[in-house]
């Protein structure tokens, strides 16, 4: 077969594949324009989607700064007036009195975004600076499941000394030995050691002074090491 011949050939084959592609269109054209409009319709209601998230993350996160910006404010010194043109507050608890509206707010609005469970967390923060401990324990116990581990890890912490504050020992004990187990960026194994020896002074001091020698010889070169000499040296 020459050149010219097969040519034609895949010409013919292109045309008649080319042609029956068009028949099948024309035949089946309003399932294909339903299929056209329903996937423009899917990528505009993703796109939607997403420029919804994003502002509510932005308001979400706004929230959360405006409160953070009142949470971190310094908290005036005895005897010594405000530098002209300084926020101060009194005392912890008034301080936290004006930030938790915020933090509650960016948390019931927003809870699903990230920002929202950083509110979370420090709602029950400032409820426990409110003396509010029903309020602190329920948004601390939603906030150690947050999607975040550094910040889950922290929500068990605080929950954890509420618990050892209002005397649920063994509550406390399974959170400590939870984050020992699962440590963070924001709570080393440590820093969770550090928490539970501590709880062990009063009600089991040989499990603390063991605690305390395995955090000493862990960590010879950091704080928790010094911090653990210090008490090991206090409890003989």
């Amino acid at each position: 077969m020459d050149t010219q011949t097969r040519h034609a050939l895949k010409q013919d084959k292109f045309v008649t594949a080319t042609t029956s592609g068009l028949e099948w269109i024309g035949e089946h054209r309003s399932r294909v324009v339903a299929w056209s409009v329903g996937f423009v319709l899917a990528i505009a209601i993703a796109i939607a989607g997403i420029v919804v998230y994003q502002k509510r993350d932005a308001a979400a996160s706004q929230l959360l700064g405006q409160a953070m910006d009142i949470y971190q404010t310094a908290l005036a010194k005895p005897n010594q007036p405000a530098e002209p043109g300084e926020k101060t507050y009194a005392t912890a608890a008034q301080r936290a009195k004006a930030a938790y509206p915020l933090f509650r707010q960016a948390a019931d609005q927003y809870g699903w975004l990230s920002a929202g469970e950083m509110a979370r967390y420090f709602a029950g923060v400032t409820e426990l600076d409110l003396g509010q401990q029903a309020a602190a324990e329920a948004d601390l116990e939603k906030a150690t499941h947050a999607g975040n581990s550094n910040l889950a890890a922290l929500a068990k912490i605080a929950l954890a000394n509420l618990y050892a504050q209002t005397g649920r020992n063994s509550q406390a004990v399974t959170l400590f030995q939870d984050v020992i187990q699962h440590p963070t960026t924001t709570v080393p194994k440590s820093a969770a050691q550090l928490q539970l020896a501590q709880l062990y002074e009063t009600t089991q001091p040989a499990e603390a002074r063991r605690l305390y020698a395995e955090i000493k010889d862990q960590n010879k070169e950091n704080d928790a090491g010094q911090i653990a000499t210090q008490k090991l040296a206090s409890l003989k």
